[in-house]
């Protein structure tokens, strides 16, 4: 692994779930829907995906509930950081929270999703496509 590759670690707040990418996050995005704003208290949330099998934990086993009747949500149980939703629609895959990497500037958002549910005050200012739901051609959801 390069340089990059090997600033990619992570976890909660209290350091008991820890992680490590194996390999380069893709398709990092915002999202605006207002269940990832629930279950972080935040009004948008920055998400990257990785192959599952290059997420590794290196820490406690993370808590997991299942929040959608699409995917569960996987946090620690000692200080409850949200860390990552691993949805059916895509089960070789899974997001991570950007924010919850020990180095976040290295993966940058491309995209918002669910900018339809966006709470009106808040505003990133960016450039980025804006997409009222789901992107179009999200993996797996023509299952849906």
């Amino acid at each position: 692994m390069n340089d990059l590759h090997d600033s990619l670690n992570g976890g909660c707040l209290c350091g008991a779930v820890r992680y490590q990418l194996q390999s380069a996050p893709f398709d990092a995005g915002y999202c605006h829907c207002q269940l990832c704003r629930r279950s972080t208290g935040a009004p948008v949330v920055a998400f990257a995906t990785v192959p599952m099998a290059d997420f590794v934990l290196t820490g406690a086993e993370p808590r997991r509930r299942r929040s959608t009747d699409f995917g569960e949500r996987w946090f620690c149980a000692e200080c409850g950081t949200q860390i990552a939703m691993h949805v059916d629609h895509q089960p070789d895959t899974i997001d991570f929270t950007i924010a919850s990497l020990d180095s976040p500037d290295a993966v940058r958002p491309q995209f918002h999703i669910f900018f339809g549910e966006n709470i009106s005050w808040f505003d990133s200012f960016d450039n980025l496509p804006r997409y009222s739901e789901f992107r179009p051609n999200t993996p797996g959801l023509e299952h849906r």
